[in-house]
């Protein structure tokens, strides 16, 4: 099988992790989701917020349906469908405070 070489280099990315900070979501050993730790804060804010409430949706969707029969495989899919954004919003919720605590620090 061939290796995969990632571009930029994966070094590069390394240099940065204080600027960009790979999503915890990622499934694969190179990020290639990244958060801008240096983002305004409300763009970091929208972006975890736009995440959560739609997860936040996508499960009052699914807890409204009584005939949801309980099979396992479509469980677990919708399940990974929320992880996903959760994850992902929960990332920038801690970026997010982070900042802040700097702010307050200084």
């Amino acid at each position: 099988m061939k290796k995969i070489t990632p571009d930029p280099p994966i070094d590069t990315v390394d240099k940065n992790v204080e600027h960009y900070m790979p999503l915890t979501s990622n499934d694969y050993n190179i990020p290639a989701l990244l958060v801008d730790t240096q983002a305004p804060l409300d763009a970091l804010h929208e972006a975890a917020a736009h995440r959560i409430r739609a997860a936040t949706q996508l499960l009052e969707n699914i807890a409204s349906h009584d005939n949801l029969q309980s099979n396992p495989a479509l469980l677990q899919d919708f399940a990974q469908l929320c992880v996903i954004p959760l994850r992902d919003g929960c990332d920038l919720l801690d970026v997010l405070g982070r900042r802040l605590q700097e702010q307050l620090l200084t």
